[in-house]
């Protein structure tokens, strides 16, 4: 699908016009690939590399435009089972538009943060800084996660928890991996600013992307340590309340053989002491009943 923008009144808006600076190509059909293949001239293998969530981020200069191939989280949905995983976009410069290639349909456009971008060069990198900014975005909802889940281990036995938490520790090492190569990216960009013609506000711009997308990584940095960190602390919490619950079950077990025993014990078919005695109903069950008040004492006052 085909999305279309222009700046009017300082603010990037949906256009139909034929000189849009913007056009948004979503999980585009294969018409869709033919157009940017053969009219705009964009390398097949580069725009596959734009749709492909195993390819590395990186720039190519072709000898119209100017390719990016950057990495972003992706929309997260309840069937990933708390894995968060990564995906590619496409960025083509040109003189006059910014041509984006995305296999989904993500809000990364539009808001104040891209008003003033008046240059297709402008806007390539605002967008860098929206992908950027979803990261954080998904970290903090990962930190969220982890949290609750922490708190759910703390009295839970089952391994269903633990292998969330796995989930949340591999998105970690995904993201950690795309924020680097994306790093290297921006760094390649850096290198070559009078090659892409980026002027003063624009290479200050990339400056900022850069800076915001080292701390970036330091925050996913933190987050993956702490999981992978106490990520053995948990499992020996989660076995810890197995081993108590078996050791309630071993008391409950005990409380309920002893009085067994007592009423079994006068319950033989053979001649046993208070047999002629009316109230040796009574005895008997006040036997048993001691008998559970007694393992219930040494169950409180016993030390193991």
């Amino acid at each position: 699908m085909l999305r279309k923008y222009s700046y009017i009144d300082g603010k990037l808006v949906e256009s139909s016009a034929s000189d849009s600076i913007l056009w948004l190509f979503t999980d585009p059909n294969a018409d869709e690939k033919k157009s940017l293949i053969q009219d705009l001239q964009i390398d097949e293998h580069t725009l596959i590399s734009a749709l492909d969530p195993d390819e590395s981020s990186r720039i190519e200069f072709e000898p119209n435009h100017l390719a990016v191939i950057f990495k972003y989280p992706k929309n997260y949905s309840a069937a990933d089972q708390f894995l968060f995983r990564i995906a590619s976009i496409g960025l083509f410069l040109f003189a006059n538009r910014l041509i984006v290639v995305i296999p989904e349909d993500v809000p990364v456009v539009g808001g104040r943060n891209f008003a003033g971008a008046c240059s297709p060069r402008a806007l390539m990198l605002k967008l860098m800084y929206r992908l950027i900014y979803r990261y954080l975005e998904h970290l903090k909802v990962i930190n969220m996660i982890s949290d609750e889940i922490e708190k759910k281990i703390s009295i839970s036995m089952e391994n269903r928890y633990l292998l969330n938490l796995f989930s949340l520790e591999k998105s970690l090492v995904y993201y950690l991996n795309a924020i680097g190569t994306n790093g290297f990216t921006i760094e390649k960009l850096k290198n070559a600013t009078a090659k892409v013609g980026f002027i003063q506000s624009e290479t200050e711009l990339l400056d900022d992307i850069a800076i915001e997308n080292n701390q970036c990584y330091k925050q996913a940095e933190i987050y993956s340590n702490i999981l992978a960190g106490l990520m053995d602390a948990r499992v020996s919490i989660v076995s810890n309340n197995l081993a108590i619950l078996v050791k309630n079950l071993n008391y409950i077990t005990i409380g309920i053989m002893v009085p067994t025993f007592v009423v079994s014990a006068f319950s033989m078919n053979v001649a046993i002491p208070l047999q002629k005695y009316v109230w040796a109903f009574w005895v008997v069950l006040g036997l048993a009943a001691a008998s559970v008040v007694g393992v219930t004492v040494w169950w409180k006052r016993s030390k193991f």
